[in-house]
């Protein structure tokens, strides 16, 4: 996964949207499903989103909030569902630690509010209104 972040920071423009659209689908799936590699992704989009070098910012929030909304396995665990209901309920670990991993600096979104580049500025706006 390392070369996901360099493509998405450095490469070019349909390269580096290609490999936002797998690293957001590694760290939630079909924008509403997280994974147990989910809050390791989180510092790697922080970074390229506070890095002014990369191309595509306001998109790189975009999963950074959807990471940090969904309640997916939380909803499955509240429903009783016989054998898998174990399951589900280590999966609502992972949503909570992708929720953490979002909220554990949002210094850098406030930041990245005042960013001169309005699509940035609205994006970072709208996470740090969903981290309220």
């Amino acid at each position: 996964m390392p070369s996901l972040p360099s493509t998405l920071a450095w490469g070019d423009g349909q390269f580096a949207n290609a490999a936002l659209d797998e690293l957001g689908d590694r760290a939630c799936a079909l924008g509403f499903v997280v994974s147990e590699a989910t809050p390791h992704v989180v510092p790697f989009l922080v970074e390229l989103a506070g890095d002014h070098t990369v191309r595509n910012r306001a998109d790189v929030l975009a999963p950074l909030a959807r990471i940090h909304s969904p309640r997916q396995w939380e909803s499955a665990a509240a429903v009783p569902s016989g054998r898998d209901a174990a399951t589900y309920q280590g999966k609502t670990g992972w949503e909570a630690a992708g929720r953490n991993a979002v909220a554990e600096d949002p210094g850098v979104f406030r930041r990245l509010v005042e960013d001169p580049d309005p699509g940035v500025a609205g994006a970072a706006s709208d996470l740090v209104s969903a981290l309220a």
